[in-house]
C-alpha cells in the first residue's frame, strides 16, 4: 500500500497539545482545526454543538454510502493540570527518550494524530465499507458530549456496525469496563446557637448517617465477584463533603458526592434506591420532627453504563489482527463504549499509551506506541478495502 500523502503524527500532534481543552474550556477551536484538516482532504463534517455553543463534536464519514462500517471515536477533552508539577510546558509538544509529552498526549490526542494522519490512505483505497469518524467534548466530566453525537447516529440512516475508542491501552484490545454513577447528596438542616443544639437539626451529623450507610451498602457489593475486572466486584464510595459555618453554629447545610463504579451484571440502581429510601424514610422524618423544612435531595452527577464485548466475537478476533495483539483485557477507567454499545454499535477499546501516564503531570505517550497504532489504522484500512459486512 502507498504512504499517506499527509503531515506526520508529530505534527499533528503538536497542533493538539497546543489547544487547551481541558473540560471546563471550549474546544471549539480544536474541533475547528480538525475540521479545516478534513476539509483540506475534500472530506465534509457535521459539528454537533451544545446549547450554549461554546463546545462541539465532530462527525464525518468516508466510503461508500449505507450502513455498517467502522467508526474510530476519541474524545477531545483533557483534565487540568492545575496543581501538577510539571518539568515540560503541559500545552505544547516536548520531545524526550522517544516519548512526546504533553497534556492529552495519552489521553487521547495522540489517538486523534494517529487517526488524522492516516485519513489520507483510506482515501487512496478503495473503500468496501465506511469509515465513520467521532470525535467528542466532554468525556471526562461524565461522558457529556458523546450524547448528542449518539442521537445524531441514531436518526442517520446510514450507522456504524463497529467502534474503536482509541483510549490509552497499550494497544491492547480492550472488551469490557464497569460503568459509573456519581450522585451527589445535599442535607438541608436547621442552624441554632451550639449551646442550644437540640434546638437544631445537625447537617453534617445527618451527612454522617448516610455516609455510614454508604460504607454499609458497598460490603455485600464484594460478594458479587467477576474476576475479568479489577477489582473484581463493584465499589461504592464517598469522595467529596463539605458542610458547616462555624464550631458554635448547628450546621444547617452539608454536601457529599459518592460515586459507584460497577460490574456490566451489577443493579446498580438498587444500591441507590436503598440509599434514597434510608434517607426519605428514616432520616427525613427525625429531621422534620425538630423543624418541618429540613429535607435530603439527591442529584445525579454523571453516570455511564458499563461495556462488555464478546472478546471472541469476530470484531474482536479483526481487532486482534489489526492491533497485532491476541491479548484481551479489561480496564479500571470508563470510556463512551457503554453508550455506542446501547446504540447498537458493538464496541472495543484500543490506543497508544497508558492510562499510568494519563491525568498525571508530565503526561506523555510513547512514540513506537503511536507507530502500532498507525500500524492498527493501515490494517483496517487493507481489511476495509476487501471486505464486507
Amino acid at each position: 500500500m502507498s504512504s499517506p500523502a499527509s503531515h506526520s503524527i508529530r505534527d499533528i500532534l503538536s497542533q493538539l497539545l497546543r489547544f487547551d481543552s481541558t473540560s471546563r474550556e471550549s474546544n471549539i477551536e480544536l474541533i475547528q482545526f480538525i475540521q479545516h484538516y478534513l476539509n483540506a482532504l475534500n472530506i465534509d463534517s457535521t459539528l454537533i454543538f451544545n446549547t450554549e455553543g461554546t463546545k462541539a463534536n465532530l462527525y464525518a464519514r468516508l466510503g461508500p454510502p449505507g450502513n455498517g462500517g467502522v467508526m474510530l471515536s476519541g474524545h477531545t477533552d483533557v483534565v487540568p493540570v492545575d496543581g501538577q508539577n510539571w518539568s515540560v510546558p503541559p500545552f505544547q509538544l516536548t520531545k524526550q527518550d522517544n516519548k512526546y509529552f504533553g497534556r492529552g498526549s495519552a489521553d487521547m490526542k495522540g489517538f486523534i494524530a494517529c487517526v488524522l494522519h492516516v485519513i489520507p490512505l483510506f482515501q487512496e483505497n478503495q473503500l468496501t465499507l465506511p469509515l465513520h469518524l467521532a470525535f467528542s467534548y466532554d468525556e471526562e466530566v461524565g461522558c457529556l458530549g458523546v450524547r448528542s453525537l449518539i442521537e445524531h447516529l441514531r436518526a442517520s440512516p446510514d450507522k456504524p456496525a463497529m467502534c474503536i475508542i482509541g483510549e490509552p491501552t497499550n494497544m491492547k484490545p480492550v472488551y469490557g469496563h464497569k460503568g459509573k454513577i456519581a450522585m451527589r447528596c445535599k442535607v438541608h438542616g436547621h442552624a441554632c446557637h451550639s449551646a442550644y443544639t437540640p434546638e437544631g437539626v445537625n447537617a453534617i451529623e445527618y451527612a454522617a448517617k448516610l455516609i455510614n450507610k454508604v460504607t454499609e451498602l458497598s460490603t455485600p457489593l464484594k460478594e458479587e465477584q467477576d474476576e475479568r475486572f479489577d477489582p473484581p466486584y463493584s465499589t461504592l464510595q464517598t469522595g467529596l463533603i463539605q458542610g458547616g459555618a462555624a464550631l458554635n453554629i448547628v450546621p444547617e447545610f452539608c454536601q457529599f458526592d459518592v460515586e459507584m463504579r460497577y460490574l456490566p451484571e451489577s443493579n446498580a440502581k438498587a444500591t441507590f434506591e436503598t440509599l434514597q429510601h434510608y434517607a426519605s424514610s428514616c432520616l427525613e422524618p427525625e429531621m422534620q420532627r425538630i423543624h418541618g423544612k429540613s429535607k435530603i435531595q439527591f442529584e445525579t452527577l454523571a453516570t455511564y453504563p458499563p461495556l462488555l464485548t464478546d472478546p471472541q466475537s469476530d470484531f474482536a478476533q479483526w481487532l486482534a489482527k489489526w492491533s497485532n495483539s491476541a491479548e484481551f483485557d479489561t480496564v479500571a477507567f470508563g470510556t463512551e463504549g457503554g453508550l455506542f454499545d446501547e446504540a447498537g454499535v458493538a464496541t472495543l477499546v484500543c490506543g497508544p499509551g497508558s492510562m499510568e501516564q494519563g491525568h498525571k503531570p508530565d503526561e506523555f505517550v510513547q512514540i513506537d506506541q503511536l507507530e502500532q497504532c498507525k500500524n492498527m489504522l493501515t490494517n483496517l484500512c487493507e481489511w476495509m478495502s476487501d471486505q464486507t459486512l
